[in-house]
């Protein structure tokens, strides 16, 4: 999302230079959305990798339809949802062609829609698979309920839901016990949450927190709030939205801090700023 114009607006050769050091430091998987850059980023990120010489099977691109956005490109009255069967094809064909890709590895329902119809979902999801146009499917920002009434129709590999030391409600509203039940793999995206946007009496006590850890296990502030959501046993993938290449580097490495249980504790406490129950 932050590679294009709603983030850093890189150009081609950037692009091509970002996905090469994504790549060569274990990082394979770019999470799209037909949305972002208000329809542009998925074109401007497929020239780059057509020109990149990247290997495609060497890559996972996942993106994401439903949301009919306000934008020059698209002429919608209103923001709304659309879930119709022919809309999700047409959305998947149409990412397809602005990623130059024949596949995508994963597609997600980007977010509930109050008038989706299971039924059609699955219908079109069962196409596109047959098509060999995507190779599995999911959801985003769906509660346990939302998933229940897709999942009976259709099986849900992913649901991607925005999940950070700040925004853990999941853990407490069932969303990710749900999702560990049925075998559903969570992503998270916004992973840092609020602690470097925000200067807060929550975040001060975050950070100092996180200050009292970082020489323990040799990590920087970032690295431990990635870690806090690698801990979690649904197993989280998080979704990293920096374009910085020294930071894309130190996100990989933080999958080898793993955290002792009272420190994970420590961490969750600075943020509520109470004991648990």
């Amino acid at each position: 999302m932050t590679w294009g114009d709603w983030g850093k607006q890189l150009s081609k050769k950037e692009m091509e230079a970002l996905m090469r050091h994504c790549i060569s430091n274990g990082i394979t998987t770019f999470d799209h959305a037909d949305i972002y850059g208000g329809y542009t980023t998925e074109t401007q990120f497929g020239e780059g990798l057509e020109s990149s010489g990247i290997t495609r099977e060497d890559i996972q691109l996942i993106s994401k339809c439903g949301i009919q956005y306000l934008s020059e490109n698209r002429k919608n009255k209103v923001k709304h949802y659309d879930y119709s069967k022919d809309h999700i094809i047409w959305s998947v064909e149409e990412s397809l062609k602005n990623l130059n890709t024949e596949y995508l590895d994963l597609l997600l329902l980007h977010r509930p829609s109050p008038l989706m119809v299971a039924e059609e979902i699955a219908e079109a999801i069962t196409i596109l698979k047959k098509d060999g146009k995507i190779k599995d499917f999911g959801v985003s920002n769906f509660n346990a309920s939302q998933m229940e009434m897709i999942g009976l129709r259709v099986d849900i590999d992913v649901n991607q839901i925005e999940f950070s030391l700040t925004q853990h409600s999941a853990m407490h509203n069932g969303t990710l016990d749900y999702m560990k039940t049925c075998g559903i793999k969570p992503m998270a995206w916004s992973p840092l949450g609020s602690v470097f946007k925000e200067d807060n009496e929550r975040t001060r006590r975050i950070h100092k927190q996180l200050g009292k850890l970082t020489s323990k296990y040799n990590a920087t502030e970032d690295q431990l709030l990635l870690a806090w959501i690698l801990k979690h046993p649904s197993g989280i993938h998080p979704v990293v939205g920096t374009t910085n290449k020294e930071r894309l580097k130190q996100a990989m490495d933080a999958i080898q801090i793993e955290l002792e249980l009272e420190d994970w504790f420590l961490i969750l406490v600075a943020c509520q700023a109470h004991k648990v129950p």
